[in-house]
């Protein structure tokens, strides 16, 4: 949904209609009830539920262990470079270049490998933002329909520029996501 439908569609639910599609396209109607409208910043629910924690937990011991091969491959090459200089006037030519040369596919192999973890850790990171999603749409549909709301908007994707705190629903969402953890971690 594109920011300009999005506000669109506020502005129509604000002033007590509801967007109807028809054969000639969109028309304001007013909807049989009240409508109510709120938002949440899915950003602060990942950062601040129980799941988003632990999925943040996850990624960083997974980093910490490819950093911590990363450290002991720097510690090798190192070792290394410091062999080459105390040794490597009393080497033959030859014998000094074939040292050069493995200490630099070393190097090569140590960056791919950086370079591979850092895609992993990327893959990861949006698997589980992916998978937080998606558990947490059943928890904003599920309130928005105990809660009588007509529309909850992403508050950042949707270009929410003003809001009342009674329309910020993080807060419950969070809430909400976390227990319906905790009641499926437990069965």
């Amino acid at each position: 949904m594109t920011r300009a439908l999005a506000a669109l569609i506020v502005a129509s639910a604000v002033a007590g209609g509801a967007l109807v599609a028809s054969g000639g396209g969109a028309r304001a109607q007013a909807p049989a009830t009240a409508s109510r409208i709120g938002f949440i910043d899915i950003q602060r629910v990942l950062v601040r539920s129980a799941a988003g924690v632990a999925a943040r937990e996850q990624l960083e011991k997974e980093k910490a262990s490819m950093q911590k091969e990363m450290d002991g491959r720097r510690q090798e090459l190192e070792k290394l470079r410091e062999e080459l200089d105390k040794k490597g006037a009393l080497m033959s030519p030859d014998a000094r270049r074939e040292r050069e040369d493995a200490i630099e596919r070393k190097r090569r192999d140590a960056t791919r490998l950086a370079d591979d973890f850092q895609r992993e850790l990327g893959r990861k990171e949006q698997q589980l933002i992916v998978k937080v999603r998606q558990e947490l749409q059943g928890v904003i549909d599920k309130v928005g329909k105990q809660k009588g709301y007509y529309m909850i908007l992403d508050g950042r994707n949707a270009g929410v520029v003003f809001w009342t705190p009674e329309a910020d629903l993080t807060d419950e969402i969070i809430r909400a996501y976390d227990q319906e953890s905790a009641t499926k971690g437990k069965k």
